[in-house]
């Protein structure tokens, strides 16, 4: 996936111990891609930074739909850019903008049937790259949602809990409650992003601040993050709780690990006792995406939610934007502005 011609991109140029440096990466320089039949030439606007890069350098995890990441290969992820050449009979007009996964480079070359023609429905075009459809989907079609209900999001401030916090207030929650690492990004999710309460990880004792931002329990758990925090979540889950996984960023953002493994243990006898549901969130559908940008595209417009998001301008700088991302740097998604 990441050796289609790119003309000037991102390549991997070291594999280092530990989370990624900034040196560990390249900018190369190319010609315009050629493109071949049933192919469609995209010049990206924008792209996604995300912390599942760390995955891949790490070496991948069987059965997840991306290939590993070696050095001397080209960085790939989400992008949104700007049809240049379609062939006959796609659909696709140059000028048109669409999405696909070849981002980290100025110019990609695309199988036709994976490139999806951007909707109306977002008020931004970058907005496409928002986690805001994941966590519609897992808050609705996954979690079920009723109102009243106390929701719990770890990673609050990452760009999946950025939106959820503010999409399960739209949907009626009761209460919703995050997790952050720091008193700056805590203040925001409660000041900006709709939480009722914040738990902080730098703070220790974290089933204790639970219990006392959510004492009468977690109806709806949507994990960005793993590890304690989902074990702290999962005990405090109240009778018939649903627990969307969601994320795995404990195990990415930790140093001495690869990045490719999040273990956690858990107490099943009581997930049983309480008949609380555990489930992977399973993907979006082309129609569900379309259904969740519908939603979240009147909110955006009337300005009932944000897009919590952070933009680096060019592509020399999506590197360092990495790092920082992987750092905690960052409150929501981090765009790279092409």
């Amino acid at each position: 996936m990441g050796g289609a011609g790119m003309g000037r991109g991102i390549r991997v140029r070291a594999l280092s111990r530990g989370l990624p440096l900034e040196g560990d990466f390249e900018v190369v320089e190319g010609e315009i891609p050629r493109v071949g039949e049933g192919e469609v030439l995209v010049r990206n606007r924008w792209f996604a930074v995300f912390p599942s890069v760390r995955t891949l350098l790490g070496g991948g995890v069987p059965g997840a739909p991306f290939p590993a990441l070696a050095a001397g290969d080209a960085l790939f992820g989400p992008a949104v850019g700007e049809v240049v050449a379609a062939p006959e009979g796609s659909g696709l007009r140059p000028g048109g903008l669409v999405t696909h996964f070849l981002g980290w480079r100025e110019w990609a070359v695309v199988p036709v049937d994976q490139v999806v023609p951007v909707d109306a429905e977002l008020p931004d075009p970058a907005a496409q790259l928002s986690q805001g459809a994941l966590a519609y989907t897992a808050l609705t079609r996954d979690a079920g949602l009723r109102e009243g209900e106390t929701v719990l999001v770890t990673g609050g401030a990452g760009a999946v809990g950025t939106m959820a916090g503010q999409i399960a207030r739209r949907l009626g929650a009761g209460r919703v409650v995050g997790s952050t690492g720091s008193a700056a990004k805590a203040r925001r999710m409660t000041e900006e992003l709709g939480y009722d309460a914040v738990v902080r990880r730098d703070l220790g004792d974290f089933e204790g601040q639970l219990a006392k931002a959510a004492p009468e329990g977690l109806d709806v758990v949507i994990d960005t993050v793993g590890g304690a925090q989902l074990r702290a979540a999962a005990a405090a889950a109240r009778p018939h709780a649903r627990i969307v996984l969601v994320g795995t960023l404990g195990g990415q953002l930790d140093p001495a690990r690869k990045g490719t493994d999040a273990p956690v243990e858990l107490d099943t006898f009581q997930l049983v006792v309480r008949a609380v549901t555990l489930r992977g969130f399973g993907g979006l559908t082309p129609a569900e995406r379309r259904a969740a940008h519908t939603r979240l595209g009147t909110w955006l417009a009337a300005g009932e939610i944000l897009f919590p998001h952070t933009r680096v301008a060019g592509l020399p700088a999506a590197p360092r934007a990495l790092t920082e991302l992987l750092s905690g740097d960052h409150l929501g998604a981090v765009i790279v502005e092409l």
